[in-house]
């Protein structure tokens, strides 16, 4: 490896200039030159800044930002034969948390990418109401996940955390669900009346829970779970289910398919890798299996 590249967001940081000194501190302890240092803007949250980087021969190219800033440059490397590397500066973190990678510590991030090995994980694919394909890491959803994320106030979340999407949640969870005709790989349409909708890679939420603890990133399927409370007993069933990673219900049902179709009743809220990307009423959903390589740590599998 002889040239990295690292496509910042520099508004997640209150010292641009700090995290820039330790990621080159890093290089130069491991041998490397320094990386070629690309800004994200408010027009482009890293696709052009990775092209950039691959134009100028990049071994390597790390998101060092928030979600949005990982989906960006992932999108970009999705089929290519340059890693990914993740360098933490989001609140959720969600596929270095996925993938057990410091959420913490850029300089410790930075370690396992140069010192570490590559995997290949799938990614997802999502099409909503007949627009350009979007790719996904971890996580696509309707309904209250990307309503509890739209809703959650960036300030809030700049000084909590992740406790803020909880207040976020809290706000969302008071409206009701909605309509959804559901078609998993072609088998039959299913009417159900719900709340939310998630099809992801990893499982994973913020604080250690597992929505789908039957993910893998590596297995070439999309995870599907329907949240689907009707009440307040049906709600405790739910997060009963979800905070001790128990079997599925009617309240929390869960499958696996390559690909996942989806029409609501009406327009609804709609979130990419804890991004709120806009209110559709289809999405199309597939699996690109092993399309993006990643850097890992330690060995075995992901």
């Amino acid at each position: 490896m002889t040239r990295v590249a690292v496509v910042v967001n520099p508004t997640k940081f209150d010292d641009v200039d700090a995290a820039r000194r330790t990621i080159t501190e890093v290089c130069a302890r491991h041998g490397v030159d320094d990386p070629l240092w690309i800004e994200t803007t408010e027009d482009d949250p890293g696709s052009g800044q990775t092209r950039e980087a691959l134009a100028q021969g990049a071994d390597v190219v790390c998101a060092f930002g928030g979600d949005g800033t990982v989906r960006a440059v992932g999108e970009v490397l999705a089929g290519g034969d340059v890693p990914l590397g993740l360098l933490p500066g989001g609140t959720g973190n969600l596929l270095a948390r996925a993938l057990d990678l410091p959420v913490d510590d850029a300089a410790e991030a930075m370690d396992v990418v140069l010192g570490g090995r590559e995997e290949r994980i799938d990614v997802g694919v999502l099409r909503a109401d007949g627009e350009d394909e979007r790719v996904f890491l971890v996580m696509a959803g309707m309904g209250l996940d990307a309503e509890m994320m739209d809703r959650t106030d960036d300030r809030l979340k700049a000084a909590v955390g992740w406790v803020a999407y909880a207040v976020g949640g809290l706000r969302a969870v008071l409206e009701g669900g909605f309509g959804v005709h559901l078609q998993l790989a072609g088998g039959p349409v299913v009417r159900r009346r719900v709340r939310a909708v998630v099809v992801g890679n990893s499982g994973r939420l913020q604080g250690g829970l597992a929505l789908m603890p039957e993910a893998r990133l590596d297995d070439g399927l999309l995870d599907v779970a329907v949240v689907a409370p009707r009440g307040v007993v049906g709600w405790v069933r739910a997060l009963a289910t979800l905070v001790t990673a128990g079997r599925g219900h009617r309240s929390l049902d869960r499958s696996q398919a390559p690909a996942v179709r989806m029409r609501a009743d009406a327009p609804t809220q709609t979130q990419l890798d804890g991004d709120p990307v806009g209110a559709y009423r289809e999405l199309e959903v597939r699996v690109r299996p092993g399309a993006l390589r990643v850097k890992v740590a330690g060995t075995g599998g992901v």
